[in-house]
């Protein structure tokens, strides 16, 4: 059983930026896509970021693209998750996850039924 854990999160002010960790224990880390998603108050938790096994290929929401960026280190079992020029609408509580297949990487890294390992979430608070 995988466990995840995540780590950076904080309150920053509007146009600031944050990077988050999660470190990944129990699977082999570099056979597996990995995805970030956030959850606001009072709204469904959504996709923000996934990245393939290789760590070739990433894919954004659109309304983070060109402000996060995605990335992993293998050696270290921990992906990233930097976020730069942060808006009060990125406030949520952050959560990375794991792919339940290995070698996998493709457009369905954007749906939740792709991960089969979560994380406890990490808070992001951005003031105006």
């Amino acid at each position: 059983q995988a466990r995840l854990v995540e780590s950076g999160g904080g309150l920053v002010q509007a146009g600031g930026s944050l990077r988050l960790s999660c470190a990944v224990f129990g699977r082999t880390f570099s056979n597996y896509a990995m995805g970030w998603f956030r959850q606001a108050p009072g709204k469904e938790r959504e996709f923000v970021a996934g990245i393939s096994w290789s760590g070739v290929t990433a894919y954004y929401a659109d309304s983070v693209k060109g402000r996060f960026t995605i990335s992993r280190d293998n050696p270290k079992n921990t992906v990233y998750l930097q976020m730069n020029s942060l808006k009060p609408a990125d406030t949520a509580v952050y959560y990375c996850a794991a792919d339940r297949a290995q070698y996998g990487g493709g457009d369905y890294l954007r749906s939740q039924v792709t991960y089969d390992a979560w994380g406890q979430g990490t808070q992001v608070t951005v003031s105006s």
